[in-house]
């Protein structure tokens, strides 16, 4: 009975040696890479796997390269991994490059996909350009007529400026600011629309893919639509704000002559005030009497008369009469 537990437990340690082994040693993984010529030891394996690099994406990756006529090392493509970038897309990125006689290193691929950029696109965009079409651009021309105008930037990627290179919306703002500067500085927005290819022929001039991760090849106006007629705008608000003005400052005058005239009043009103006593005054110191006082009174009595025919019109005595 105890030689068949030593028996079992002995077979038990064989087969997880074994599975041991073979997880450590792909053999499957070794036989292929030697059968494609992308020879690899068995102790490079094992330190794979010790280093915890999976070994079937580091060497699939190689095979890959070395089927393509490149020659990339397995220290390279592990030390890549390792760094947290993508082996299989930078071998991709490199192979289609090759093959389309684009110069690319592993080192400058390898730097590209650490930084972030998607190598196998930019690879892709060298060999088919991509359109960038910019968004609605509204810009005024002298004669005060405003533009709308829509433009398709064509771009290919520049490989040695990937790194550290602006991107899209660098070069959409800056043909946006092109065409706005253009057509600012066209005497009249006819002329813009004439000849619409002013404004690409004016922004090329200008180098405007400097400093960027892509290469303008072309610039094309795809539609310009005439705007409103913001000269006419501003004058139009200019002069609501003009007689805005006159008419605060005809009514500030207004209400000085207002002031004017109820302080008029009031001095009339202050002066006959003074009246009855200077008439008192006078009867005292006898400068004044009674029949001065009473052909006074008749004098008022005819002015009020007088004042109310100029009133109604009509004469009070012909009424009367008849």
């Amino acid at each position: 009975m105890y030689g068949m537990e030593g028996v079992l437990g002995l077979l038990l340690l064989v087969i997880v040696v074994s599975a041991a082994v073979l997880y450590l040693v792909p053999l499957n993984l070794f036989i292929a890479a030697w059968a494609s010529g992308a020879r690899v030891s068995l102790m490079t394996l094992v330190a794979m796997r010790l280093r915890r690099v999976p070994p079937g994406t580091v060497i699939t990756a190689r095979i890959s390269a070395v089927k393509a006529g490149l020659e990339i090392s397995v220290n390279d493509l592990e030390a890549h991994y390792l760094a947290g970038g993508n082996v299989v897309r930078v071998v991709n990125a490199l192979i289609s490059a090759d093959k389309a006689s684009i110069p690319l290193s592993f080192k400058r691929a390898a730097a590209i996909d650490l930084a972030g950029r998607d190598i196998v696109e930019a690879v892709k965009m060298s060999v088919i350009p991509k359109v960038i079409e910019t968004p609605r651009i509204a810009a005024i021309a002298k004669d005060g007529i405003q533009l709308i105008a829509v433009s398709r930037v064509t771009v290919r990627t520049n490989i040695d400026r990937l790194v550290g290179g602006a991107g899209e919306e660098t070069v959409i703002a800056r043909v946006g600011e092109g065409m706005v500067s253009t057509i600012g500085s066209a005497s009249s927005h006819k002329d813009v629309l004439e000849n619409p290819d002013y404004i690409s022929k004016h922004i090329l001039s200008k180098g405007l893919d400097a400093g960027t991760a892509y290469e303008i090849l072309s610039i094309d106006i795809a539609d310009v639509d005439v705007g409103d007629n913001i000269g006419a705008k501003l004058q139009i608000d200019q002069a609501n704000a003009d007689k805005q003005i006159a008419q605060a400052k005809a009514e500030e005058r207004r209400a000085m002559a207002v002031a004017l005239e109820q302080e008029m009043k009031a001095r009339v009103v202050e002066a006959e005030a003074e009246v009855p006593r200077a008439l008192a005054e006078a009867f005292r110191s006898g400068n004044l009497g009674i029949m001065d006082y009473y052909r006074m009174k008749n004098v008022e009595a005819d002015t009020d008369m007088r004042d109310a025919i100029a009133r109604t019109g009509e004469d009070p005595g012909a009424k009367s009469t008849s």
